[in-house]
C-alpha cells in the first residue's frame, strides 16, 4: 500500500466540530503544522476514509475541508520556516 504525502486544510465555523475534524486528523496520525492545517502521509483508502469521517463530521455545519495530495518529488523541494522562540 503506497502512502503519499498530503495536506488537510479546513475553515470549519462551528468549534465543536473544528475540534472533532482536528482529533480526526490526529487519529490518522497527521501532524498538526498550523492551528486548521495538517500534513502527514497516508495511503490512498485511509486518505478516502478520513475525508468520508470528517464529511460525516461536517453534516450541515458550514465548513470547507481540502486534502491535498502532494508529490514525493513536491514535498522534498517544499520550503518552511521555523522559529521555536
Amino acid at each position: 500500500m503506497t502512502r503519499m504525502h498530503l495536506l488537510v486544510l479546513y475553515d470549519i465555523t462551528d468549534d465543536r466540530v473544528r475540534a472533532m475534524v482536528a482529533c480526526a486528523c490526529e487519529d490518522y496520525g497527521l501532524d498538526r503544522i498550523q492551528y486548521s492545517a495538517f500534513c502527514g502521509q497516508l495511503s490512498r483508502n485511509l486518505q478516502e476514509e478520513l475525508m468520508l469521517k470528517m464529511s460525516r463530521l461536517l453534516g450541515d455545519k458550514a465548513g470547507r475541508i481540502q486534502l491535498v495530495p502532494i508529490a514525493a518529488d513536491d514535498w522534498k523541494r517544499r520550503m518552511e520556516v521555523i522559529n521555536h522562540a
